[in-house]
């Protein structure tokens, strides 16, 4: 199936109470798109390019991973290591849930600043930057995902036309191009409106609203399966609490619970509740084998 990882939940690994402070970075964006996505396999899903995570996975094998994330993955049988991996090599299936809810529920990203927040792929910014958002942000904690996965799926979104990949060698797309009519192309400018971080999300806070660069808040945050870890919601709250506008919205896309780790929807939301600052409302019930959840979260 394209919608990696689906099958899968982040259950294997019990959850560590010491929480690690990744520092934050900035990723810049290279001069030479075409570069960025030589020896990568693109392909299709949901009207997105994405990279092939698996050609992705070997090239980290072979030295292309500076911090190791993947061999420590494979040797330890893990889709999550709390602390050292955060799973943003999978698509996890609740991010094509959100996909699929920002587009029933016609979510307007027109001229909006936008963040996807534990992003993974980054399928849920490059949505929002097809959608002619004004700004996008893409955050996630391992450095080697952002340069890796997210950075190129970007763009392979902004340069590719018609199932090309920026190369123009054909051969490398798995699918031929969608026939359904593209809701909105993206163009390499689109890329000027990204910005990409890694590091933990306080840190990445912090980074943001010390730095020289003129920053405002968000009036959109996007997150999908971000609360597996009772241990982070301290984090993730304040996070949110700190980046979103005052009239901004948080879209959280979750499994009801996940089981080993302890974390879930119905968790979050009564750590939500009590903390007093957000007004939550579960959006959309999705009942297909273990249930998923979306969330709407807006301060009080």
């Amino acid at each position: 199936s394209p919608r990696l990882g689906a099958d899968k939940h982040r259950d294997e690994t019990p959850s560590k109470k010491k929480f690690c402070f990744k520092a934050a970075k900035e990723h810049n964006i290279p001069e030479d798109l075409n570069k960025i996505l030589e020896n990568k396999v693109v392909e299709t899903v949901s009207d997105l390019y994405y990279i092939n995570m698996s050609v992705v996975e070997m090239m980290c094998l072979d030295g292309a991973d500076r911090e190791g994330i993947v061999s420590k993955s494979v040797s330890s049988h893990s889709d999550l290591i709390p602390g050292v991996y955060e799973g943003g090599l999978k698509i996890w299936e609740c991010t094509f849930d959100l996909i699929d809810y920002l587009s029933e529920a016609e979510i307007q990203f027109t001229n909006k600043t936008v963040l996807d927040l534990g992003c993974g792929a980054g399928l849920l910014g490059i949505v929002a930057l097809r959608g002619k958002a004004e700004k996008v942000h893409f955050q996630d904690y391992n450095s080697t995902v952002i340069d890796e996965i997210t950075l190129p799926n970007a763009v392979a979104n902004c340069i590719n036309k018609g199932g090309r990949t920026g190369s123009g060698d054909k051969r490398k797309t798995s699918k031929p191009p969608s026939k359904r009519p593209r809701k909105a192309e993206c163009s390499p400018d689109a890329l000027t409106k990204c910005r990409f971080f890694s590091g933990e999300w306080s840190e990445v806070s912090q980074l943001l609203l010390s730095s020289n660069k003129p920053f405002s808040k968000y009036d959109i945050i996007l997150t999908s399966e971000t609360i597996y870890n009772p241990d982070y919601y301290g984090a993730l709250h304040d996070t949110l609490a700190q980046l979103l506008d005052n009239n901004g919205r948080v879209y959280l896309a979750s499994k009801a619970h996940y089981f080993g780790v302890g974390g879930g929807m119905y968790l979050f939301e009564k750590f939500i509740e009590e903390r007093n600052v957000f007004r939550t409302s579960i959006v959309k019930i999705i009942d297909k084998g273990l249930q998923r959840c979306i969330m709407e979260m807006a301060f009080k």
